[in-house]
């Protein structure tokens, strides 16, 4: 019994052994180079930001009083200067008539007294007080202009005004608001950086924001201001752009994020692919005499699908973008269009 348990197991071992044996060795992997090329790369600033008009007024009625008449439309555009609404004046009006009479009655009875005056019919002191009753008639008359005048509501700055809400007809209080003009032809873009970025930018640089409304459509602008004051609870210093907006897409609150590139420089850049990690440490492979070579390098910012290659790599070089998983130091390789060699392996040391 014991017997044929051992012959059993002999059996067993030498038809593994035969399996070893016919087992295929791994062919020579195939990967594809590219020459490390030279790109342009920038430290960059990522910001979120509020957009507001360069621009805004909410236009209020000055006095309680009745709405006569409403001169814009719902989101119209209104000329610097121009009537918005009108409130009732009946009241007003009638006052600077009487104002105007007894101005004018002020101003004849002065001239009487003063032709008077010149023959010596008349004193100083007479002269001297219907001066003072012309005076009083004129400023009563201009105080009833400005009491009309605060009646006219009328568009601090061109701009396009707010859906409306009110009608004529409609009694107001002082305060009541009756149309909100904005001048978006230009947006300010507010948004804040921290202080240990702030050596990065500087106004006049240029930026670029995009809003979730136009998410394939980037904003461009310039800084324009800097606050002077960093605030305390979160180190952070409040940064102005101006955007140029002459169709109107960016509103007026909108939430955009902001992206600003600084200190443009030209360095070694290589695909992402190309870069092995192990740790802290990073590698790419190139290939000398069909041998992939491993390269100890210093890497910098990532952009747009490239790495920056700060040291250990030098333009022209070929490195391996596609096959990286597969390689070892020494390993042999092959590139497209060449027939499999011999089985790669790597080199003992």
């Amino acid at each position: 019994m014991r017997s044929s348990f051992l012959a059993l197991m002999l059996a067993l071992t030498l038809a593994g052994c035969g399996k070893g044996a016919d087992k295929k060795p791994r062919p020579t992997p195939l990967v594809e180079t590219g020459p490390a090329a030279m790109a342009t790369f920038a430290d960059a600033v990522d910001a979120v930001g509020t957009a507001m008009a360069n621009e805004q007024a909410v236009l209020s009625a000055p006095v309680t009083e009745r709405i006569t008449a409403i001169h814009f439309d719902d989101g119209g555009y209104v000329a610097k200067g121009q009537v918005v609404a009108t409130l009732a004046a009946g009241q007003e009006n009638a006052e600077l008539a009487a104002a105007e009479a007894q101005a004018l009655q002020a101003k004849q009875q002065l001239a009487r007294i003063q032709a008077l005056k010149d023959r010596g019919f008349a004193t100083s002191a007479s002269l001297e007080a219907q001066v003072a009753a012309a005076n009083a008639a004129r400023a009563s008359a201009a105080q009833a202009r400005a009491s009309i005048g605060d009646r006219v509501v009328r568009a601090p700055f061109a701009g396009w005004v707010s859906l409306r809400t009110i009608s004529p007809g409609a009694i107001v209080t002082a305060g009541t608001e009756i149309a909100t003009v904005s001048d978006i032809s230009r947006i300010k873009l507010d948004f804040t950086v921290p202080e240990t970025r702030l050596s990065l930018i500087g106004e006049g640089l240029p930026i670029k924001a995009i809003s979730a409304a136009w998410p394939d459509r980037p904003f461009t602008g310039t800084i324009a201001t800097i606050d002077p004051v960093i605030d305390p609870a979160t180190r952070a210093v409040r940064v102005r752009a101006i955007l140029p907006n002459p169709d109107r897409a960016i509103k007026p609150g909108m939430l955009m994020t902001v992206r600003i590139e600084a200190r443009q420089r030209q360095s070694v850049a290589v695909p992402e692919l190309a870069v092995v990690g192990d740790g802290e440490d990073r590698f790419v492979y190139v290939v000398e005499d069909h041998k992939a070579k491993k390269l100890p390098v210093k890497t910098g910012v990532r952009q747009d699908g490239v790495v920056e290659i700060l040291s250990g790599l030098k333009v022209g070089q070929p490195v391996v973008v596609e096959g990286v998983v597969k390689l070892a130091d020494g390993m042999t390789v092959r590139l497209p269009g060449e027939k499999p060699a011999a089985p790669g392996g790597a080199k003992g040391k």
